[in-house]
């Protein structure tokens, strides 16, 4: 599989994290920025993920910055984009088997090393449940093309 991938500058570390997981795993990554830990601005990064989803650069997305929060706000603002902020294995599972998640948040200021390479590997392995969870998920998309 394909992953872009983004942070901003306090997310910088836990992207190489992400990164060296994602290819341990056997997965492509489209590295989109940034290239150090100068001061940025998470949109400037979040933006161009999403939409290397959205485009089909990139089957799925992970961002990094320090709480998740701006970046989960700042992904789901591209339609067609659901993006999740997860703190552990369970949620990223849910984020997967529930919306059907494309984008995957963290928060590197509150997770490890290691908890940050087990929530990449728990998201990437499950799959959507579909049933009742396409009906809510359909329901989010049709709301997006009334916007």
């Amino acid at each position: 599989m394909k992953v872009a991938i983004g942070s901003d500058h306090r997310g910088f570390r836990a992207k190489s994290v992400v990164k060296s997981a994602l290819q341990s795993l056997g997965h492509d990554v489209l590295d989109l920025g940034p290239s150090d830990s100068q001061s940025c601005d998470y949109p400037d990064m979040a933006f161009p993920t999403a939409r290397a989803v959205i485009n089909g650069q990139a089957e799925r997305g992970i961002l990094t910055c320090g709480t998740g929060i701006g970046m989960s706000i700042a992904a789901n603002k591209t339609r067609g984009i659901r993006a999740a902020l997860c703190h552990d294995e369970l949620t990223a599972r849910l984020s997967r088997q529930h919306q059907d998640a494309n984008v995957l948040c963290l928060p590197a200021d509150l997770v490890g090393e290691e908890l940050i390479r087990r929530i990449v590997e728990a998201w990437l392995e499950t799959s959507f449940e579909g049933g009742r969870h396409a009906r809510r998920v359909d329901k989010i998309a049709s709301q997006e093309e009334g916007c």
